[in-house]
């Protein structure tokens, strides 16, 4: 059976796909170097949509109105601007009850796009533009160790990375924070208390990479200005032992933290990557493979959510659970040394 690939990789040869969710303008060109935070694409969205009835404002029929138009499909428009206007000693007006942009004229109404707003596509990685995707985005490659997240709060940005912890458990409170991790990305353990966000955010920090936060916390997470990632779930879990390794030997690199939400239909998941210098190119992971015995796992459900194990068999057919229910299964051993057995579907490869 295939399972997703859960990226925990010192070193790997990394391609990502960056894409407007609207058509807009791509920024960059083929071969272009950029940087984590460069904007790559942009575009100009609409939030809402006003219908100005011309026809019932002014009185008249349907083509009547319309050769009273004083705008066409396109136009732009201020708010309290002109749309149409009636003849007469005292004519009516109809003005626009919003600034926006015309994009229907005719059978006696008027549609308005208001509410613009810029979409911006940050890069999300330092890298090389290996692929211009036409009124999109682009594609960008790059290389260095990658660790991937359980969850992020949508936000991106560049750092030191400075170690606030001596094991995998350790708590971030807001009285281990001072002045001195101004502009830093920190790794810093458990978090369960709202003050430590807040903190945080006044510094500023430039991110956080914790092991686990309390699902209470998340609102506060997402309103902050810096990116969140979480490494391995809700609640009080520590970091698992992998991801642990690779970013506390990396301490005091610049890091890249795209804190993009996982996404499990993209594939899209938060992610820390780490420039690294090489002389030549590692391969790039794959995003699937095939579940064999030992492989490194990573349980995806409670009880063990998070946790990482070794893969020692996968068993043929349906096999009982604990919980009475038949499903395709693995036996895995867990940190621990305790053997049990998963359904396949609870597994994802880490590597």
């Amino acid at each position: 059976m295939r399972a997703p690939v859960h990226h925990i990789l010192p070193l790997a040869t990394i391609e990502r796909e960056r894409l407007l969710p609207v058509p807009g303008k791509v920024t960059v060109k083929l071969d272009q170097k950029v940087t984590s935070t460069d904007v790559i694409a942009e575009a100009v969205w609409s939030r809402e949509h006003v219908l100005v009835d011309v026809a019932r404002k002014l009185g008249v029929s349907s083509d009547e109105a319309d050769r009273l138009l004083r705008v066409k499909t396109g136009d732009k428009v201020v708010e309290g601007g002109e749309i149409a206007i009636s003849p007469g000693f005292i004519p009516k007006l109809v003005r626009a009850p919003r600034a926006g942009r015309v994009v229907a004229a005719g059978g006696g109404q008027v549609l308005l796009e208001t509410g613009d707003a810029m979409i911006t596509m940050k890069a999300g990685l330092s890298g090389t533009v290996i692929q211009v995707i036409p009124n999109r985005g682009a594609v960008i490659r790059a290389v260095g160790a990658v660790i991937q997240g359980y969850w992020g709060n949508g936000k991106i940005e560049t750092g030191l990375m400075l170690n606030m912890t001596e094991k995998p458990d350790d708590m971030l409170t807001a009285s281990r924070l001072d002045v001195s991790l101004r502009g830093s990305v920190i790794l810093g353990g458990l978090l369960d208390n709202a003050e430590t966000l807040h903190v945080a955010d006044s510094l500023p920090v430039r991110g956080l990479v914790l092991s686990s936060i309390s699902p209470t916390l998340l609102p506060v997470a997402r309103q902050v200005q810096f990116p969140i990632m979480v490494t391995d779930g809700f609640g009080r879990l520590p970091m698992n032992s992998v991801a642990y390794k690779l970013l506390t030997s990396n301490a005091k690199r610049e890091v890249t933290l795209n804190a993009e939400p996982y996404d499990r239909y993209s594939g899209v998941r938060p992610e820390v990557i780490i420039p690294l210098p090489v002389s030549q190119e590692p391969p790039t992971p794959r995003d699937v493979d095939t579940l064999a015995p030992g492989q490194i796992v990573r349980l995806r459900r409670a009880p063990h959510a998070g946790e990482i194990a070794t893969l020692v068999e996968l068993r043929s057919g349906l096999a009982k659970l604990p919980s009475g229910m038949r499903a395709q299964s693995a036996e895995v051993k867990l940190g621990s040394g305790e053997q049990i057995l998963v359904p396949l579907v609870n597994l994802e490869i880490v590597g």
